[in-house]
């Protein structure tokens, strides 16, 4: 049995990896290790993905934007990249998805909320897949 590690990654690890991170903490629990970092990381994160994820009951308060760096990527099974483009470099042999998605940054708390619910989303997608994968499948237990 393997625990599958995920890394999001967006510009400056504030909002949407953070947001994304957080969901993916909620709804897998330990069974997925989960990192995020930025290629050009923020003093803070976004206060209002900050609120809008302390709407839904997930407390994001205590994340630091992370530069991203060779080895945690190479560390990461599945790369999830958030509208970075060649700032956030593609490693080979990693399971790469870009997410498109809005920067929170600057937006108001409406358009946060639905980058927010888009993101949950793709995370329930994305833990269903790693779930389901056999390479990271649990065994099952025998009576």
């Amino acid at each position: 049995m393997t625990c599958p590690s995920v890394l999001f990654v967006c510009v400056h690890n504030a909002g949407r990896s953070q947001m994304a991170a957080g969901w993916l903490r909620h709804l897998a629990g330990d069974t997925i290790e989960v990192r995020s970092a930025g290629s050009e990381p923020a003093d803070r994160i976004n206060p209002v993905a900050v609120e809008a994820m302390r709407e839904v009951g997930i407390d994001i308060t205590a994340a630091q934007p992370r530069k991203l760096d060779y080895a945690t990527a190479q560390a990461s099974d599945v790369i999830v990249t958030m509208g970075c483009g060649d700032a956030c470099p593609v490693f080979p042999g990693k399971r790469h998805e870009d997410w498109q998605l809005t920067d929170p940054a600057g937006q108001p708390i409406e358009i946060v909320r639905t980058i927010r619910d888009d993101i949950r989303a793709r995370v329930e997608q994305l833990v269903r897949d790693l779930t389901s994968s056999p390479e990271f499948s649990q065994p099952t237990s025998t009576p």
